[in-house]
This record gives structure tokens, sequence and C-alpha cells, in this order.
């Protein structure tokens, strides 16, 4: 009796398989756990015969020998399988997938402002974020006592030796290329620049320019109001329409600042422009020649202008967005807006 149930365990046994490795564990306590099959032959072995126990003995040793094999067996298949997934996994990809947004509408309107002042001759330059007093405020004809100088305007660093500081605008990119540049020069600066101001729906601490330089032999302020007429009727439009107030700026003179005409009522006055019909975009003006000589360049041979914007002002005249904080959230909702954005 004892001899068919090992004879029937062995042929069971010898045609096992698992399709995981939970059934290979169901298999060893099914075969070899205390209360399996080959334990209850133990319990059925105190019955045979004594000139049988020896035979029945290795019978049953070599029933367990095979068990234990097989599913070793099965469990090292496993293992393989396990090693190779490790082997094949992405440790870059995300432990749960997320939602993609889409190009920031910052970016999608500072390369547009880009690929537009690259057409007129403009090239790229950039500067660095973290800079000293003399290349964001002293070259750039800041009095001791201007108040942009102050802490309530600027983030200083440290103050000794040197004022170093974030950048209060690229207008600083724009001296460094003017130490080391001999004019004809023709650049925009894009960059984040850094204002100690309280942040709300129209204001915050960091936000981004977009200036420009042109040096050369004779510019005058009409090649100033062309560049920017062409920039404004391509940005915001064919119909659009420019003017220029006076103004005051330390590195400019004279110098002014820009209007365009409003896109939503057409100049009519609405609610967006305060009834005026206008919608201020910029400042600019000609270089003052103190910032030539201190940047090396003789004006009496010399002239410039110079001009700048915020990109986020620019963004906000161009989709309408309301709340400057919005642009800095990293929502995936607000940036799947500009999917269709070019």
């Amino acid at each position: 009796m004892i001899l068919e149930k090992i004879n029937a365990l062995k042929e069971e046994i010898n045609s096992i398989s698992a399709a995981d490795k939970q059934a290979v564990e169901d298999l060893r306590i099914k075969y070899l756990s205390k209360k399996g099959f080959i334990s209850q032959l133990m319990v059925d072995f105190r019955s045979v015969p004594a000139e049988m126990k020896r035979e029945i003995g290795q019978k049953i040793n070599e029933l367990k020998n095979l068990a234990t094999d097989k599913i070793n067996s099965l469990k090292e298949s496993f293992a393989e399988s396990a090693d190779s997934e490790i082997e094949n996994l992405d440790l870059t990809r995300t432990a749960t997938p997320y939602e993609l947004g889409t190009r920031h509408p910052l970016s999608i309107v500072k390369n547009e402002m880009l690929d537009i002042f690259a057409s007129m001759g403009f090239t790229i330059a950039e500067g660095p974020e973290i800079e000293d007093d003399w290349h964001v405020f002293e070259s750039l004809n800041f009095p001791p006592d201007h108040p942009a100088r102050d802490m309530q305007d600027t983030f200083f660093i440290s103050r000794n030796p040197v004022d170093i500081l974030l950048r209060t605008h690229t207008s600083s990119v724009q001296t460094r290329v003017m130490e080391k540049t001999e004019p004809p020069i023709r650049i925009v600066c894009p960059g984040r620049v850094y204002r100690n101001e309280a942040i709300s729906a129209r204001a915050h601490c960091f936000f981004h320019q977009v200036e420009g330089l042109y040096i050369d032999r004779n510019v005058s302020f009409s090649d100033l109001k062309q560049v920017l007429l062409g920039f404004a009727q391509r940005m915001f439009g064919p119909e659009t329409n420019i003017r220029l107030r006076p103004s005051y700026f330390p590195f400019t003179e004279p110098s002014a600042e820009m209007d365009i005409s409003c896109d939503i009522c057409g100049g009519k006055g609405c609610a967006f422009c305060k009834g005026t019909g206008w919608v201020e975009i910029l400042g600019c003006g000609m270089v003052d020649p103190n910032v030539l000589k201190a940047c090396g360049i003789d004006p009496e041979i010399y002239s410039g202008y110079a001009f700048g914007m915020g990109i986020e002002r620019i963004t906000n005249l161009k989709y309408k967005v309301k709340d400057l904080r919005m642009f800095s959230e990293n929502d995936s909702r607000f940036l799947r807006e500009f999917e269709s954005a070019r």
C-alpha cells in the first residue's frame, strides 16, 4: 500500500509545473511541509514490517530528494526571470506616471521675441545672474544714492569687500559685452532677474527680461523707433500702433516708455487699457555717453540705443494671463492651455 503511494507521488512530482513564484510555494507546502504528502508517508512508515523498513525508508528519502530538487529548480527559473526584468528596468523612470504639460508660456513668448529680433540682425548674449555692483549699477550711471541701490529693491549677497548681488536687470550683460567687444554691437539679452518685492498677482521677486542694445556710428532715435514698431507689429499684429512717452532712466538719455494700442478695443478704450486705448510694454532710450565711457567706448565716435521689457508683461498681453504667480506654480493644467501655441 505504501509503495503504491510512493510511486504515485513520484509520477506526480515528475510532472509538476508552476506559473509563478506563489505556485512554487504552494507546491512546497503540498509535498514538503510538516503536513505535506511526504510527511504523511512517515506516519504510514511506522506500520511497515521490520523487514521492509530499510527498502521503504530509502524510497521515501529518494522521493523527498526528488521533490526538493524539482521545487528548487522551479524557484531558480523564476529567480532568473526576475533578474532579467531587473536588468531591463529603466531606473530613470518615475515610480508612478506623471501627466505631462507642454512648453511653458514664458518660453513660447521668449523664443518668439528672440526670433523677431534675430531677423533684425540681433544676436543673443547671456551673463551671470549673480553679479557685482559695477556691472549692475555703477557702469550704468546709477548715482550712489539711487533708490535701486537700496536693500528694499535689491537682493544683496555680500557687501564686503565689494557688493555682490542678484542682478536686478539684464543690462549687466550689456555692460559685459561693451567692455569686451568693439562696436558695432547688436545684441538682445534674455534672462531671469530678481527684485525684493512683495509677491502678488501683479509682482514677483523674480521675473524675466529681454533687453536690447545697438551701438554703432550715427545711430539715432528714429532707428530705435523703427525697430520697436517692427517688433510690436510682428508680436501683436500688423495693425498695432505705438507711442513713445518721455521718461527717465539713469543709463539712457533721452529716455522713453513705449505703449502699444490696445488689441482688445483697438485703441477705443476698455477696462484692460483703463480707458486710454494704450498699454505700456517697455522702456527705451539712447545710451547715455557716461555708460559708453565707463565701458571703454568713445561717445564722440559711437552712439547707440537700448530697450528692455519683461517677458511676463508681453505674455500677459498676448495670452491675457491675469496672475503672475501662475507662471511659477508649475500647474500642468495651466500649461496644457498653451498646447496649441506655436
